[in-house]
């Protein structure tokens, strides 16, 4: 098919995720023929960079040929079968593997298929868990204001971002939403560099207050991405790593967006000395290649749910595609590659051109605050940059930045008024500096119109 007859076709069949589809009336959809490197290359030849990892997956860019043989060579044994009672090599290699890696305890892994299944599958274990634990009362969970975790129904009762759970506020069950971090309007008026969390209390008094009946806090370690890829302190997670402990309360890091190797060490919660009671990950799990997401859990957890069947204690959650051998295969050579490329140790170069343009962009008149956190970055346009006073939603500037960028053969895609970096871990210095340069021009651009 030509350029015209897959947009013709896409505008008559498709509906495309979080998309107005009104808005491609007058910026069609853009055809991509294949990727390369850290390109998409579109069905008229024009390449793009993927500054985004097309939503955050691509760890390794587009065409990898490590991922390209480990797929090709699964393909040729079995693409799947039945999880329930049988196994394979790609599987338990993989689970091995992040084991090995993962943060404290985490002994034990259960597959699913996308980020939002491995949280539901963290709130159902955790549930059950205490109702098999003899603290039947433990049934609500905790979350922070504005979090993601995800679309299903279960997912979005923990989230915190209105624009996504708000329409379906009278299906989701209740628990508990706190004020989280929110470093770029520090109530305390302190640094996130230097403050002790003082942000901490409302989870505190919350958690506290309930704990009797809250099973778990779910959270994103360092990075609240859907928010705005707001950035904070590690204290937090310190803090509340200790009152999860104190309290018996499960801490849940949904680590879906963070994980391998996005915050510069492979787990977020490495950065804050911490280690979760059950871990989320997906996304960057099969370098972007495959749909697949597993949730870690110690030895603890596991053993309430292993007895005699009669007692009817298993854990009753499945998916047609658990434990895909193709999804684990491309997997386990992601692995593979951040052991064997030194793929964290490459990440320095890149982190520091990071910040010396978060230096560049502070400066700028309507930037409120450029933050970073390894290879991911974030730039807050504002109107008044002392007041830190953001532009008007429905003006949508940072729509209007990515709409300029393409033109300039760069992808940033926007999360309202923010407009971030989350590019390949592996994205060439010089592709990274014209990412930087694009982004500093039509941020000129799009703040000096009307």
């Amino acid at each position: 098919m030509d350029e015209k007859e897959i947009v013709r076709l896409d505008r008559q069949h498709v509906w495309h995720p979080c998309t107005q589809e009104k808005d491609h009336e007058t910026l069609p959809p853009i055809p991509i023929a294949r990727g390369d490197g850290c390109y998409l290359v579109t069905v008229d030849g024009k390449h793009i960079i993927d500054a985004v990892s097309s939503w955050w997956v691509n760890l390794f860019g587009h065409n990898h040929p490590r991922l390209n043989r480990a797929l090709q060579e699964q393909s040729q044994r079995i693409a799947h079968h039945i999880f329930a009672g049988f196994t394979h090599e790609p599987a338990v290699e993989l689970a091995r593997r992040l084991c090995d890696k993962a943060p404290g305890n985490l002994t034990r892994v259960f597959f699913a298929d996308n980020g939002s299944a491995a949280v539901e599958v963290a709130l159902k274990m955790s549930f059950q868990y205490w109702q098999q634990s003899g603290k039947s009362r433990k049934t609500r969970f905790v979350s922070i204001s504005e979090a993601y975790h995800g679309e299903t129904l279960g997912a979005l009762a923990v989230s915190g971002c209105d624009l996504y759970r708000d329409t379906y506020r009278p299906i989701l069950m209740q628990g508990f939403s706190v004020q989280g971090p929110d470093c770029f309007n520090c109530p305390y008026g302190l640094e996130r560099d230097t403050c002790s969390a003082e942000c901490f209390a409302p989870m505190e008094e919350a958690v506290t207050a309930h704990h009797e009946e809250i099973a778990g806090v779910i959270i994103e370690p360092l990075i609240q991405a859907a928010a705005g890829m707001r950035i904070y302190s590690p204290v937090y997670l310190q803090k509340l790593r200790a009152l999860c402990d104190r309290y018996q309360v499960h801490y849940i890091a949904d680590e879906i967006a963070v994980g391998f190797g996005r915050t510069g060490r492979l787990f977020a919660n490495e950065l804050a000395g911490t280690a979760p009671d059950i871990l989320c990950l997906s996304k960057g799990i099969t370098g972007g290649y495959l749909p697949l997401s597993v949730t870690l859990t110690t030895d603890e957890i596991y053993g309430a749910f292993y007895d005699d069947y009669e007692t009817l204690k298993a854990f009753l959650h499945s998916h047609s595609y658990t434990g895909n051998p193709l999804a684990c295969a491309v997997a386990v050579e992601v692995m593979k590659i951040f052991e064997e490329e030194d793929v964290l140790g490459q990440l320095k170069p890149r982190m520091a051109l990071l910040e010396e343009a978060r230096a560049r962009f502070a400066a700028h008149p309507h930037v409120g605050e450029m933050r970073r956190c390894g290879l991911v970055g974030a730039i807050e346009m504002v109107t008044d940059k002392e007041t830190r006073t953001g532009y008007p939603w429905q003006q949508r500037r940072g729509f209007q930045l990515y709409q300029k960028a393409l033109k300039r053969g760069v992808l940033l895609r926007p999360l309202g008024n923010v407009v971030y970096f989350m590019p390949p871990l592996n994205i060439p210095m010089g592709a990274l500096e014209q990412v930087v340069e694009v982004a500093w021009d039509c941020l000129n651009e799009v703040t000096h119109e009307p």
